[in-house]
Parts: structure tokens; C-alpha cells; sequence
């Protein structure tokens, strides 16, 4: 029912800044909660930033300390994570997802987008 599609990544040097973006198409955008979750290999999966249907609540995994911002665009259907200070321990793919109203789990995933940082 839901399709993501992220983009943004790529490769950058230590303390820039990279801007993520997803695209939904399906469903209705404006009442799920979403969410920005990373993995790099060997990893488990870790929650980055989540946000609600008007952006009125944001929440960030505890290793954000300020430097990402999570933002929404209801009307055109996107989601944004803005990246600065960014450190080598931030490399991974980063993956956009979805929680409907009432569900439990994120269970609508886009396919990622690959974040290297080099020193």
C-alpha cells in the first residue's frame, strides 16, 4: 500500500552535512507517524529520529545530541532528516519507514540510502 523512496546520501568528509529525504506514494501520508532508522554491517538496526503527523512531537535516538533535525511536508508527501557534524561512527544505510495509526511496529520500509563519512 505504502512505497519509500530515500535519497541524499553519499560520501562526505567528517563534520559536514548531508540532508536525507524520503518520498511516499500510497496511503495517507498526513496520519502516520514517520520514522528514520540506520544500520551499518555487522550492526543491529537503531532508531534515529521519529516524527508525528503535523510535527508537532520529534523524538531522536539518544547518539543524536543535536546534530540531526527531522522535519515533514505534508503536502508533498516527504520526510526529511538534516545531518551536520557528521562523524565516521554515522556511516551506515539510513532507511525511512512507516507506523500507521494503531500498528505497533514500523512495518512499511523504503530500500535505503548509503551514508559514508571519512575522515
Amino acid at each position: 500500500q505504502v512505497q519509500l523512496v530515500e535519497s541524499g546520501g553519499g560520501l562526505v568528509q567528517a563534520g559536514g552535512s548531508l540532508r536525507l529525504s524520503c518520498a511516499a506514494s500510497g496511503g495517507t501520508f498526513s496520519s502516520y507517524r514517520m520514522g528514520w532508522f540506520r544500520q551499518a554491517p555487522g550492526k543491529e538496526r537503531e532508531f534515529v529520529a521519529g516524527i508525528n503527523w503535523n510535527g508537532g512531537s520529534v523524538t531522536y535516538g539518544d547518539f543524536v545530541k543535536g546534530r540531526f533535525t527531522i522535519s515533514r511536508d505534508n503536502a508533498k508527501n516527504t520526510v526529511a532528516l538534516q545531518m551536520t557534524s557528521l562523524k565516521p561512527e554515522d556511516t551506515a544505510v539510513y532507511y525511512c519507514a512507516v507506523r500507521r495509526p494503531g500498528v505497533r511496529e514500523y512495518d512499511y520500509w523504503g530500500q535505503g540510502t548509503q551514508v559514508t563519512v571519512v575522515s
